[in-house]
């Protein structure tokens, strides 16, 4: 048997007199046999293998795959106009394709959370990319007729999906601890607006390049099947909790009612949840209602014509795209930098950097929509900062999950995280802003000003959420180092020493 530098075991080799251990020596008593046997091709491929299943390289592949979920999330949005022509419904109509959307995906993740803290992550994840790639190819062929197949689609993709968001970040979190996890995490969180922005341009991109927006759904099925199978090949599945313990070993597994509970009782990690909702509310309707938006804005200035062909104009969804794109990176890069900066200072870095940028971000996002009607340009400055602004705290929220949660807990905690989030958030923000606007609009004489304000009245009510938000982090700071502390009590008491190497 030859031992490889990452410690597997692969039998059926044969080796030199001498094999270089995982110290770096080289051991006398590993030396060949006439028992043993060349490699065979499969062994040399396993072998190569296992030497690119590096750290680094699995947070890049999850990476990518996250890229790739939020891309084909937002794919949908970037075409909504063409989606809403074709099927002939009403803003609430259109609403209700995110929010079954996140209802599916909520209602999902806390099945893969406990899924997560007990099986193969890998192999969950991976199946979750194969099933809503190939459902998404699938919808692109519905009739005009069916539109409530399409809406139940989106669902059914919300589904996949889920599997990869709650488990996904729990295989970095067990690859990697302190600053070098926050910088993984935030590279993972990055994929974000990453994904949200290319889903955007190559949505719009695809429409306009065929000439018919079905094709839009056709870009991101084959990409996600490749990240799916890039993961099962190359992302290792590190045993929960070994960045925290170095070469410990969990002692024990709680039950899911004791994790349910430990959480419920965790402040910080309810504030942290509920603040993590407020940016799910803005985030979920402004992805949907902006782009149109801006277009009824221009319309009200008569730079562009209300939309009455097949194809809309897709210059709103390529601007929005490409500042979220910009805005995520310099939101996250921002936030792990202030937060590293800030720790030298107070430990309470973390839930402090995220309630002061939400504050901000809050700010700028009113004045969107008092320049809109006058200057498009100006909106769109208030866009990136407040986008910017926003975008910081989204890394810097799973690191305060990995403090103040033990790891074997973390994938429920997570998927619950994502369903508080997502249920107070952007499961019905969409439809509501929709409903608002349909509502505000049947008060007056329909027009293309009134149709401009009643959705800028609607949209209103995001900012308010996000102070609210900022106050959840306020909160999650004040609880935030008992509950970090506590978490590291828990977890000693669950781990015991590595046992001593037999050689």
């Amino acid at each position: 048997m030859c031992v490889e530098s990452d410690g597997c075991d692969i039998e059926g080799c044969s080796s030199s007199d001498e094999v270089r251990t995982l110290s770096g020596s080289m051991s006398p008593r590993l030396r060949s046999s006439p028992d043993l046997h060349p490699c065979t091709p499969g062994q040399k491929f396993r072998t190569a293998l296992l030497k690119c299943r590096s750290p680094i390289a699995a947070a890049v592949f999850l990476s990518f795959g996250n890229v790739l979920n939020y891309m084909d999330r937002y794919t949908v949005t970037g075409v909504l106009l063409d989606i809403q022509r074709h099927f002939q419904v009403s803003d609430s109509g259109i609403g209700l394709l995110q929010t079954v959307f996140i209802c599916s995906f909520m209602v999902a993740a806390p099945i893969f959370g406990y899924l997560g803290d007990r099986f193969n992550r890998k192999v969950i994840l991976s199946c979750g990319i194969f099933f809503w790639s190939i459902v998404t190819l699938s919808s692109s062929f519905i009739g005009k007729k069916y539109y409530w197949l399409f809406v139940l689609s989106r669902g059914l993709v919300g589904i996949g999906e889920s599997s990869y968001s709650s488990i996904s970040p729990t295989i970095i979190g067990d690859l990697f601890t302190n600053n070098k996890r926050t910088i993984m995490l935030s590279v993972f969180y990055l994929a974000i607006p990453l994904g949200s922005g290319l889903g955007y341009i190559l949505g719009a991109g695809a429409k306009d390049a065929a000439g018919d927006w079905h094709w839009a759904l056709r870009v991101s099925p084959p990409l996600g099947i490749t990240a799916g199978a890039l993961i099962l090949l190359f992302v290792p599945e590190p045993k929960r909790g070994s960045a925290d313990q170095m070469g410990g070993t969990i002692m024990a597994r709680t039950s899911w009612i004791c994790d349910m509970k430990a959480l419920a009782k965790n402040r910080s990690y309810v504030f942290s949840s509920l603040a993590s909702a407020s940016v799910s509310f803005a985030t979920g309707a402004f992805g949907m209602w902006i782009p149109i938006y801006l277009t009824r804005a221009q319309v009200v200035q008569k730079t562009v014509d209300d939309c009455t062909t097949d194809v809309c104009s897709s210059t709103d969804s390529f601007i929005f795209g490409a500042i979220t794109c910009v805005t995520g990176l310099l939101g996250v890069v921002i936030g792990a930098a202030t937060t590293r900066f800030c720790r030298q200072r107070t430990e309470r870095a973390d839930p402090l950097v995220c309630a002061v940028s939400m504050l901000g971000s809050a700010i700028f996002i009113c004045l969107i929509f008092v320049v809109a009607k006058k200057n498009i340009a100006g909106a769109y400055v208030c866009i990136f900062i407040g986008e910017t602004l926003l975008f910081v705290n989204w890394a810097i929220t799973a690191d305060i999950l990995m403090f103040v949660v033990i790891p074997t807990r973390r994938a429920t905690a997570v998927a619950f995280q994502s369903f508080i989030s997502h249920l107070l958030g952007d499961a019905g923000s969409p439809y509501l802003i929709g409903q608002i606007s349909d509502s505000l609009q049947k008060s007056y004489t329909t027009s293309a000003l009134w149709k401009f304000l009643s959705l800028g009245y609607a949209l209103m009510l995001c900012p308010f959420i996000i102070v609210l938000g900022g106050m959840f982090f306020l909160a999650t700071a004040l609880f935030f180092l008992d509950d970090r502390e506590k978490a590291e009590k828990q977890l000693n008491k669950l781990t015991r020493p590595p046992s001593s190497v037999r050689v």
